[in-house]
């Protein structure tokens, strides 16, 4: 179920915002577990064992961790933990990948593995629960003793399904807050977070995904649905704007769905965490990366990086920490070659930056940016490189081989609105703009009306439009 659909807007989220507020304070974690149970099974059920197999090891392991004060029994649950939960992302995420990998080297079908779905949201869950495991042991949040209120924090349908990845410390506070979780104030505000989160989605993620479809045709999987131009016979211009338009694509269809979700928090009582600050307005790499789904960076500099030894032991050591984190970020992202590749793509960036450049970077003020730009650019490039219709070495053949094909003129005069309002809203005008004005009541709530009609006209005369992250 889309936040971005009519069943979730006119259906789902009233009834659901109904019952939890009208619950008594302690029924209340209640109410959301059943929910956001629901919230999932609702296109998921098949894999729910999963992600309550995710929660009972780590809410029993978070128990014994908690409660033991020998040190090797607390090594010894927290790793039963991380293992249990992890193995389930290994083999539902990544069997098929290595599989293949080996029965490609050995060139014989050694390992038969039959094709495994992966479950939506497995990436997400399974992080937050083994984070709140390490927590646990590292004696940084207390361990929780009702399995209702653990439960209810796993699988919290606002960020269950794609982030923002939520640290049990994010939310453990207001979980046990029984009365006044929820305030106009609150409400208020989730309400704005989520129109805009709307808006982006759904007004300029999924208008301009339109000019990225038109050029590789639109696909249902592997399945080709409307053919588009064909990525072989477009020109080296058109690959580029292509590449634009999914560069475009990916900020406001994820960030937008985030803020979606935050809002969503908010009228349950919940801060979560943000997890975008305007990451195209970046002078370098590694504040790219800063800005950039804030929340995961975050958990990897927390639970690899840092235990790795983060810069602690040395810059040669340092620099193959980064290679190591950023080479699992890419992995994490999907179980392909490419992931892999645009992990260690980054990786180089920031080693570069930490040595030399982030120093010269500082002196200047415009072309840092467009350094930083056209290497996100290229980045994105390498990252849609293994959707249907796309293909690695075709995309970078087209945009490093100047060649001909068809133009980019007629594909400019039916899609430079968008291009250029998606290039509006990625700077921090729209933000300094609103800050101005968003203390008018009036106004704020007519802006508001404004979105959330044409969103909905949108909505109803579009269809259903998938949201990229749910790939991975």
């Amino acid at each position: 179920m889309l936040f971005s659909s009519v069943l979730f807007l006119f259906r789902f989220l009233p009834i659901a915002l109904f019952l939890y507020y009208i619950a008594p304070p302690k029924l209340k974690n209640s109410v959301l577990l059943i929910c956001s149970l629901i919230f999932y099974c609702w296109g998921e059920v098949k894999f729910l064992w999963i992600m309550l197999f995710v929660i009972l090891i780590n809410y029993f392991g978070g128990l014994l961790i908690g409660k033991s004060e020998n040190k090797s029994r607390r090594v010894f649950f927290l790793v039963l933990s991380v293992i249990g939960s992890l193995s389930m992302l290994l083999y539902f995420k990544y069997a098929n990948f290595f599989s293949a990998n080996v029965n490609s080297i050995f060139g014989a079908d050694i390992f038969r593995i039959k094709t495994i779905i992966l479950p939506l949201g497995i990436s997400f869950y399974t992080f937050q629960s083994t984070s709140y495991s390490i927590d646990v042991y590292r004696r940084r949040i207390p361990y929780e003793k009702n399995i209702i209120n653990f439960s209810a924090y796993v699988v919290m349908f606002p960020q269950l399904i794609a982030g923002p990845i939520v640290l049990y410390s994010d939310v453990s506070e207001r979980m046990h807050v029984l009365k006044n979780r929820v305030t106009i104030e609150r409400i208020d505000e989730g309400v704005m977070l989520f129109t805009f989160g709307l808006a982006k989605k759904v007004l300029i993620a999924d208008s301009v995904h339109m000019l990225w479809a038109d050029i590789i045709g639109r696909y249902d999987g592997t399945k080709l649905v409307t053919e588009g131009v064909g990525l072989a016979n477009a020109s080296t211009p058109l690959a580029w704007i292509g590449v634009l338009a999914y560069t475009l694509y990916i900020y406001f269809d994820f960030s937008g769905y985030s803020l979606m979700g935050i809002g969503l928090g908010k009228m349950l009582g919940f801060d979560f965490p943000a997890n975008f600050n305007l990451p195209y307005i970046s002078r370098s790499i590694t504040e790219f990366w800063r800005r950039w789904h804030i929340t995961l960076s975050s958990w990897f500099k927390e639970y690899v990086y840092i235990p790795l030894g983060g810069n602690r032991k040395g810059i040669k050591h340092q620099i193959l920490n980064i290679f190591i984190v950023w080479a699992i970020t890419g992995f994490w992202h999907g179980a392909n070659w490419n992931f892999i590749l645009w992990g260690i793509y980054y990786s180089l960036f920031l080693i570069i930056e930490k040595l030399f450049l982030l120093k010269r970077l500082e002196k200047h003020r415009f072309l840092p940016h467009i350094y930083t730009m056209l290497v996100v650019t290229v980045g994105w490039g390498l990252f849609a490189s293994s959707d249907s219709g796309v293909g690695l070495g075709t995309l970078f053949n087209k945009l490093f081989m100047p060649q001909g094909g068809t133009g980019a003129l007629y594909f400019l005069r039916n899609y430079a609105g968008i291009l250029i309002i998606g290039i509006f809203f990625s700077s921090s005008v729209p933000q300094k703009i609103y800050d101005r004005i968003k203390h008018i009541a009036a106004l704020r709530a007519v802006i508001m009306a404004v979105l959330l009609t044409i969103c909905v006209s949108y909505l109803v005369a579009g269809g259903y439009k998938p949201f990229l992250y749910f790939n991975f």
